[in-house]
């Protein structure tokens, strides 16, 4: 691996969605933090050439890290990452004193033990809202009374407008140590509202991005597994642009092309079917609320639901443009700039929190060239090529995951299944 590039931590990882983006824009990310197993294990699966460390944020410091990580003494570059933010959701009741924003605090912790160059904090738009301003304030006079600046005039980023096929809206903090120049916020690739005054290109459609895959209905074997043999052409320009455009530089992935993955099929009743025949494109079904995809607009901001100890209620799924079901995990995939390589979980449940809870990598990526820019190098396109084995992890459950991590069960707690509409 070509040690001349930048260096890069992710902290609550899940599964790699900031990873991936940092990975295309030129980084190393050679340690990535996540407390639930069984998205280490999908983690590890995806990046099986660095480091995937299953442990708790706040009770992990930077020696341990550095040491994990096999970084040493060398410099980070940065670290980033998108502490859990329950607490300033607009989903539900926002609650600034939710236990969980305290890990927001662990990230800034982490940051002045590891002292990377810059640091990139993720987070929902209502950590930014009148209620939670005091709570912003003291991150930012954390970091200026530590030898660190950041960014005093933030930013809300939605991830269509830098080529993603999805309404989605996450604030970015972005800060550098105090002798070093603060990266920019990224302009925007694409063009989503079809203003035919701007110059950049139309942002792609859900059609665009999904029209091409097979339609899983026609596959009986999807009921029962999440992979089929199936010849299809996967090259759309859409996919075209997330795995083979001028500014990605990740590592290659070698897989079976011919392998549609990430596609168990649902169950349907004849009412919920004919309730998504009748539901307009473009509308949400009235009784269940789901939205029913445009095939010429954007997905809606797909969510993750409740983790398990906290009910393990599935976030609304859109409903297919042209099928009555809801969309598979590789539409989902899709529609959040995943490339095809990259496997989630093989459950549904596992698999769409895994898409929700992520950054989408393009707009990762976006980011991640500003920082790039700011460190006043050039991105080096790797040579090596990797093959994805060990598929086993993909379907672990809790116990097998935390057995591979050697950690307790119940770190997150147990799964406690809910009535769901589906």
């Amino acid at each position: 691996m070509n040690q001349k590039r930048p260096i890069a931590i992710d902290l609550f990882a899940g599964v790699g969605g900031m990873t991936l983006g940092f990975e295309q824009a030129g980084f190393d990310v050679l340690g990535a933090i996540e407390i639930d197993p069984i998205h280490c294990a999908v983690h590890q699966y995806n990046f099986p050439f660095w480091t995937t460390i299953c442990s708790d944020v706040s009770i992990i410091n930077a020696m341990t890290i550095k040491n994990l990580s096999h970084i040493g003494d060398r410099d980070i570059d940065v670290v980033f990452g998108g502490p859990p933010c329950q607490g300033f959701s607009s989903i539900g009741k926002r609650d600034p004193k939710d236990s969980r924003n305290d890990l927001v605090k662990h990230f800034i912790r982490l940051v002045l033990e590891l002292q990377p160059k810059y640091f990139v904090i993720e987070n929902v738009p209502g950590m930014a809202t009148k209620n939670n301003q005091i709570f912003l304030e003291e991150i930012f006079n954390k970091f200026n009374t530590n030898n660190y600046q950041i960014q005093t005039n933030y930013r809300i980023l939605n991830s269509a407008n830098y080529g993603v096929p999805q309404i989605r809206k996450r604030l970015f903090l972005l800060g550098a140590k105090s002798n070093l120049p603060l990266p920019k916020y990224p302009q925007f690739l694409t063009n989503y509202e079809r203003n035919v005054n701007f110059t950049i290109p139309f942002t792609p459609t859900v059609s665009q991005a999904i029209s091409n895959l097979p339609e899983v209905n026609y596959y009986p074997e999807l009921n029962y597994k999440d992979w089929i043999k199936v010849n299809y052409f996967e090259h759309n320009d859409y996919v075209q642009s997330i795995l083979n455009s001028s500014d990605n530089f990740s590592y290659q992935r070698i897989y079976d092309k011919n392998l549609l993955t990430s596609s168990l099929r649902t169950k349907h009743t004849k009412k919920l079917i004919e309730r998504f025949q009748k539901t307009p494109q473009g509308q949400k079904e009235p009784i269940s609320r789901f939205f029913k995809l445009h095939p010429e607009g954007f997905c809606n901001t797909l969510r993750a639901g409740t983790p398990s100890n906290r009910g393990s209620y599935t976030s609304p799924r859109p409903i297919h443009p042209f099928t009555p079901r809801c969309i598979t995990v590789r539409e989902a995939a899709r529609l959040h700039s995943y490339p095809d390589w990259f496997r989630f979980h093989v459950t549904k449940w596992h698999g769409f929190r895994q898409v929700g809870n992520s950054v989408p990598p393009l707009l990762a990526r976006a980011i991640a060239k500003e920082i790039i820019k700011a460190l006043d190098i050039l991105p080096i396109k790797p040579v090596v090529r990797y093959r994805l084995k060990n598929e086993e992890r993909l379907s672990f459950n809790n116990s097998q995951a935390a057995s591979y991590y050697n950690i307790d069960a119940n770190v997150i707690g147990k799964r406690i299944k809910k009535k769901q509409i589906t």
